[in-house]
C-alpha cells in the first residue's frame, strides 16, 4: 500500500566502527587510573515465586588517563548469574571477564560508556523480597586491573592492546571531547505505555529506514545507502529516538531464492546485528520486522506472484516465520532495548475479498488455512510463541488488518504473551479508510487506552505534510508515539512518494520531510 522505488545502487553494508576520541596508551608508570562501574536501565521479571531474570547495562565511567581498550572484572552477587550479555565478549557466569567490542574500546576521561549489556538469573529464599530489592550490583568492578572505586588511584596498569603513536602536536583533550551518546533504554510494557527500566514512560519517534527487505533479494547488497555512525548522526539532528528496520525473512534465512550475488545467511545476519547494536549505542531504539517473506499469492492487493519474498505478502508463512523469529528473537534476546514487530501489514482480509471479517481476524491471530491465501500461514500466535520459547523479554508488537490500518477487533483477537509485553502498531496514511480524528477516536483510541500503540509508518502521497500534521497531533495528545516512513533518499518527494531526505545527510525533502523534521524537533520520547 505505500509507493516504494527500488534502489538502483549496489552497496555493502556501512562500515559500523563507532567514532571515538584518538587517545594514547601511556606507560603503566605514567598512567592515571581510576573507574566507577554502576547498574544502568534495569529492568527485573519474576519466573518462579523464588527466581527471575534481569537486564541492565553497564555505566563504565573512566576516572583515569584516556584509554583505548578494556577489560572488565567482576563477581555477580549471591543468587545472581549470567546468562548473556551484548556489546561484548564475556566469559563466566559468575565471576564475569567482559571485552570491549572494538568499536566502543576508548574511553576518555571523564566519559562514561553505557554500549554494554548484561542478562542475567536471579533467585531468593522463600522469605525475600521479588525480586531482591534493592537489586544487588557487583562491589568489585575491576577495569583494566584496577578496582573502581569511585576515584583515581594515581599511576596505574595501561590498557591492552596495541598503544596508539604519541601525536606529534597536542590534540584536543579528553574533557572537551563530546561525551558517547547514552544507549537506547530496555523498554517493557506497563499498562498502556512503554516504560524504561525505571518505570518512565517512552514515546517511540522516529523514522523507517527502508532496503533491508528488498536489496539483499535483488542482489543489490545489503543497505542501498550507509549504515554508519555518520547516517546515524544524521537522523539525531531530526531527534528521532526509534528506527523502524524492515527485513527479508528468506534473505535472514539464507535460502535458494536469494541470488549469488545478494547478501544472505550469516552476512545478512551479522549486518542487521551490527546496524541494531549501533543504533543502541547511540541512543536510539531499533525495531526489527518481518516486510518481506515466502509464499506465492495473486489475489487483491499482491504486488507480485512470485514465491520468493520479493514483495509483501497478506500473511507470514508457516514454512520459514517461525525459524525467522526463532531465530531474530535468539539474536537479540537479553537486549530488550530492541522491539519485535512481528509482520508489517497483514491483509487477509482482502485475500477473502473482505466478505468474512471474523475468518480474516481469526486467521491473523491462528493462522493455518486461509481463505485466498495458497500457502499455509504462519498466525500472530505461534510467532509470539516462537519469539518467547527462546527465553526473549523484548517487547513485541502486532499488526491490525487492512494493511495494519483496521484495529477495530485487535484487542478481541491479539495473541496471548505469557509475560504480557505486547503492544499494537497502526499505520496511517491518507490514502487509507480511517484518515479522520472521529475515526481514531472511535477505532484507535480504545486500543491505545489498554496497550501501548504506536503508529509504526505514517505518510501521505502529497509530498505535503497536512495530513501527517493531523495524525501526529491526535497522537501527541494520547501519548502515542509515530514514526515517517522513509528516511531514503530516493529523489524529490514526487518521484517516490513519503520521501523524508534527499540526502544520506539528513537534507529534508520539501514540504514532507521539512514538516516532519520540524514537528519531530519539538518532542520528548
Amino acid at each position: 500500500m505505500k509507493q516504494r522505488r527500488a534502489a538502483l545502487a549496489l552497496c555493502a553494508a556501512g562500515a559500523l566502527a563507532a567514532a571515538g576520541v584518538a587517545v594514547v596508551t601511556l606507560p603503566a608508570a605514567a598512567a592515571s587510573a581510576g573507574c566507577s562501574v554502576t547498574y544502568q536501565n534495569l529492568s527485573t521479571w519474576q519466573s518462579t515465586p523464588t527466581s527471575g531474570g534481569f537486564t541492565t547495562s553497564l555505566a563504565i565511567t573512566n576516572l583515569g588517563d584516556p584509554i583505548s581498550h578494556w577489560t572488565l572484572t567482576f563477581t555477580l552477587p549471591s543468587g545472581q548469574t549470567r546468562s548473556g550479555g551484548w556489546n561484548a565478549s564475556f566469559t563466566g557466569t559468575t565471576a564475569v571477564t567482559a571485552t570491549d567490542a572494538g568499536w566502543n574500546g576508548a574511553i576518555g576521561t571523564g566519559t562514561t560508556n553505557t554500549s554494554v549489556g548484561l542478562q542475567g538469573d536471579w533467585t531468593r529464599s522463600a522469605s525475600g523480597s521479588t525480586p531482591p530489592a534493592p537489586f544487588p550490583q557487583p562491589s568489585n568492578f575491576a577495569l583494566n586491573g584496577v578496582a573502581c572505586t569511585g576515584s583515581t588511584t594515581g599511576p596505574g596498569p595501561s590498557s591492552p592492546g596495541p598503544s596508539s603513536p604519541k601525536p606529534s602536536s597536542p590534540g584536543p583533550s579528553a574533557s572537551t571531547s563530546t561525551p558517547p551518546a547514552k544507549a537506547a533504554p530496555a523498554l517493557h510494557v506497563s499498562g498502556n505505555k512503554l516504560v524504561t527500566a525505571a518505570g518512565t514512560p517512552y514515546r517511540l519517534l522516529g523514522v523507517n529506514r527502508s532496503s533491508g527487505e528488498f536489496a539483499c533479494i535483488q542482489g543489490n547488497g545489503m543497505w542501498d545507502g550507509p549504515a554508519d555512525q555518520a547516517s546515524i548522526n544524521a537522523m539525531k539532528t531530526w531527534n528521532v529516538h526509534v528506527v523502524r528496520i524492515p527485513l527479508n525473512e528468506e534473505c535472514w534465512l539464507g535460502t535458494d531464492s536469494v541470488p549469488a550475488n545478494g547478501t544472505k545467511g550469516a552476512a545478512y545476519q551479522q549486518a542487521v546485528k551490527d546496524y541494531v547494536n549501533l543504533l543502541v549505542a547511540s541512543g536510539i531504539t531499533p525495531i526489527v520486522e518481518m516486510h518481506w517473506n515466502y509464499g506465492q499469492y495473486s489475489g487483491a492487493g499482491a504486488g507480485c506472484s512470485d514465491v520468493k519474498a520479493t514483495c509483501q505478502k497478506p500473511m507470514p508463512d508457516a514454512q520459514y516465520a517461525p525459524t525467522f523469529w526463532t531465530q531474530l528473537a535468539t539474536a537479540f534476546k537479553g537486549n530488550n532495548a530492541v522491539v519485535f514487530d512481528l509482520f508489517n501489514e497483514p491483509y487477509p482480509d482482502a485475500a477473502n475479498n473482505w466478505t468474512d471479517a471474523t475468518a480474516a481476524w481469526t486467521c491473523l491471530r491462528d493462522g493455518g488455512t486461509c481463505t485466498g491465501i495458497g500457502y499455509p500461514v504462519a498466525g500472530m500466535q505461534s510467532l509470539v510463541n516462537a519469539v518467547r520459547g527462546t527465553g526473549a523479554t523484548n517487547v513485541i508488537m502486532t499488526a491490525g488488518l487492512t494493511w495494519t490500518n483496521d484495529m477495530t477487533q485487535w484487542l478481541q483477537y491479539k495473541p496471548s504473551d505469557p509475560l504480557n509485553n505486547l503492544a499494537a502498531s497502526w499505520h496511517t496514511y491518507n490514502f487509507n479508510a480511517c484518515v479522520t480524528a472521529s475515526c481514531w477516536d472511535s477505532q484507535i483510541a480504545p486500543v491505545a487506552a489498554q496497550v501501548p500503540l504506536v503508529a509504526t509508518e505514517i505518510g501521505q502521497n502529497t509530498c505535503a505534510h497536512d495530513y501527517i500534521d493531523q495524525v501526529m497531533a491526535w497522537a501527541d495528545t494520547k501519548g502515542i508515539g509515530y514514526l515517517a516512513w522513509t528516511w531514503n533518499p530516493w529523489g524529490v518527494c514526487g518521484s517516490a512518494g513519503n520521501v523524508l531526505i534527499t540526502d544520506w545527510n539528513g537534507t529534508p525533502t520539501a514540504t514532507f520531510g521539512e514538516g516532519y523534521k520540524a514537528h519531530l524537533l519539538t518532542q520528548n520520547p
